[in-house]
């Protein structure tokens, strides 16, 4: 059956690889699986249609057959525990690399995300210039914390695995703040991850949504 996943028409970063699609199609890079992209425009994905796949009229869905799914956590880890890859065969290890997937969405993301709406939507408000630097301190507490646990390693846990696509996929939200560039060791991490081929024809294939210039993988 094939994979299709919805995506941005236009997505609002250009296609720099921050749009949540990016995780999904750089996990289906990574198994090897073949996939289909449906663009949704604005407008589309608050109409009943997209509705019906995504409830709160977001993107990324997938649909295989007679499943349907929606948030990158979920579709991610059904890539994962459906195809060999991305999750390692030894049972404790498997569920450490679940641990970090949950690590990076539930424990690292939130803070990162909360610095962008101060950034991009707060910063003409009078109290911004009080609350920035607080929402700064809490996503370095929250890579000091992950820089100590990668140590000198390449990976979260062993072999690259979901934990480290998702916390790959996080962290490059901060590249343009230049704050990952204070935690060299998560700066190479990210690099890591950016030069897997896997991530290479994921990028390429949505930069060329919104570029309108051919995948050059």
């Amino acid at each position: 059956m094939t994979i299709i996943i919805t995506a941005f028409e236009r997505s609002p970063d250009g296609g720099k690889g921050l749009a949540r699609d990016t995780r999904v199609r750089w996990a289906l890079e990574e198994v090897g699986q073949p996939y289909e992209v449906r663009l949704v425009s604005f407008r589309a994905m608050k109409e009943p249609a997209h509705l019906a796949l995504h409830p709160f009229g977001q993107i990324p869905t997938y649909e295989e057959g007679d499943l349907a799914l929606f948030e990158t956590g979920s579709i991610v880890f059904h890539i994962a525990e459906r195809h060999a890859g991305l999750l390692p065969d030894n049972a404790d290890a498997r569920a450490r690399a679940i641990t970090w997937m949950f690590a990076a969405l539930n424990t690292v993301e939130p803070p990162i995300l909360e610095l962008a709406t101060a950034r991009i939507l707060e910063g003409d408000k009078p109290w911004s210039k009080e609350r920035l630097p607080l929402v700064e301190d809490r996503v370095r507490h929250r890579l000091k914390q992950l820089s100590a646990r990668l140590g000198s390693a390449d990976w979260l846990d062993g072999g690259f695995s979901a934990g480290d696509l998702m916390m790959v996929s996080v962290l490059l939200r901060l590249k343009s703040s230049g704050i990952l560039d204070g935690y060299p060791s998560l700066a190479d991490y990210v690099a890591r991850g950016e030069a897997r081929p896997a991530y290479k024809r994921a990028f390429d294939a949505q930069l060329a949504v919104n570029t309108g210039k051919p995948p050059t993988g």
